[in-house]
């Protein structure tokens, strides 16, 4: 069946919130169950959450009509018994609230405030709460329960000179700045609409964009981007004159990546390859954005959260080491080996960068002025998060194999 824009907006808003503020509305929910939520089957649980999201959160939606619709949704899936439960836990959900007094205090129990308020898993506050201060990790979840902006970036054109373009057209855009070449849309942008406007020009947000700044590749030399799909780094790449190989492990998604390179008339050829076993013998310049946790696009991604696992970090821990070995020898004496992630994890990061140089000698983090200092870190590596610069979050390390 399918739906009016309408209807879908609503039902992107519904799906979406609800997977974002899951937590929050777990510990607002649970009060009002005497068993305790654990006891609730999960398929009631689920609408639960989405009645509470419409009472707490959607303002245009009817106290009555988001009560009655869920009561009648759960009798539908758990009998009427269920529908009469459903009908009282939702009434005493809307009478009770979601003021801050219904969550631990934010002083006194700042994790537990953090995980619940913040609708985050414990896990991952204690793993940030280890290295940033309170205001920071509440900043970071605030950010990531946010919907995020949409970005692109011209190709062919100056950023300034694009939103100019858009504006003309009566379409909402702003200069990101900070670095990026982004132009920052309206959430109701239609995106096929601005390319159409702008020229050549690729989705993408600032963070994303910075690590194709950072990597600083040199005009005309060759490229291999050993895990490119969809292909927004490499295509973003601002030298003239590069000769592109790339490649992913994924058939369908080079189809992606081919058809935004045709799109944007940027020269490139593809292959089906594991980075693990690379399909090129040399490069001057090897891109490995390798698969990662994403804790730093938990905004875009919000599931991931709820999906993550510590033992998920260290196994994309070990996997990316093994792609950097397998990466190293490709690179050309004196060139280049860029690694990059969309993750805030330092096992994945600067752990996984120092593990590396101390197993290959001949490599070294080569600073670049590329992008701002704000976004280095003391070694030289580009670092982003999301709690300071409103952007996702991502880290990149350039490294120079000595010739």
């Amino acid at each position: 069946m399918r739906l009016e824009a309408r209807e879908r907006a609503f039902a992107h808003e519904l799906s979406y919130g609800v997977t974002r503020l899951r937590g929050r509305l777990d510990h607002l929910i649970a009060p009002h169950v005497r068993r305790g939520i654990g006891s609730v089957a999960p398929e009631v649980l689920e609408l639960l959450r989405l009645g509470a999201y419409q009472l707490l959160y959607l303002g245009g939606v009817p106290q009555y009509a988001a009560v009655s619709e869920t009561v009648d949704q759960v009798r539908s899936v758990a009998g009427s018994r269920s529908g009469g439960f459903a009908n009282a836990v939702l009434r005493r959900v809307a009478e009770a609230g979601d003021g801050l007094e219904r969550f631990p205090d934010a002083d006194a129990e700042p994790r537990a405030f953090l995980a619940t308020w913040g609708s985050h898993p414990a896990w991952l506050i204690d793993r940030w709460l280890a290295r940033w201060s309170v205001d920071d990790v509440r900043r970071l979840v605030e950010r990531n329960n946010q919907i995020p902006s949409v970005s692109v970036v011209p190709l062919e054109l100056s950023p300034e000179a694009a939103a100019e373009r858009l504006i003309e057209e009566q379409i909402e855009a702003a200069v990101v700045g900070g670095g990026s070449r982004c132009v920052r849309l309206s959430a109701a942008s239609d995106i096929a609409r601005v390319l159409e406007i702008v020229g050549p020009a690729i989705v993408q947000d600032p963070a994303a964009n910075l690590v194709s700044l950072y990597a600083d590749v040199p005009s005309g030399t060759m490229v291999a981007d050993l895990c490119a799909a969809p292909g927004g780094k490499v295509l973003a790449l601002p030298a003239p004159d590069l000769r592109i190989l790339a490649a992913d492990r994924s058939e369908s998604r080079i189809h992606v990546l081919r058809d935004n390179a045709q799109r944007v008339g940027r020269s490139v050829a593809f292959t089906v390859a594991d980075a693990l076993r690379p399909p090129i013998r040399e490069a001057d310049v090897v891109m490995l954005d390798v698969p990662c946790t994403g804790t730093g696009t938990l905004a875009r991604h919000p599931d991931a959260r709820w999906r993550l696992t510590p033992a998920g970090v260290v196994d994309m821990a070990s996997l990316q080491g093994q792609m950097l070995d397998a990466a190293a020898g490709l690179v050309r004496p004196g060139g280049l080996l860029v690694y990059s992630t969309c993750t805030l994890e330092p096992e994945e990061n600067t752990d996984r960068i120092d593990a590396f140089l101390s197993g290959h000698p001949e490599y070294a983090v080569e600073p670049t002025e590329a992008v701002p200092s704000e976004y280095r870190d003391a070694s030289g590596c580009l670092a982003v998060t999301p709690q300071a610069t409103g952007f996702d979050g991502a880290f990149a390390a350039r490294m120079r194999r000595g010739a």
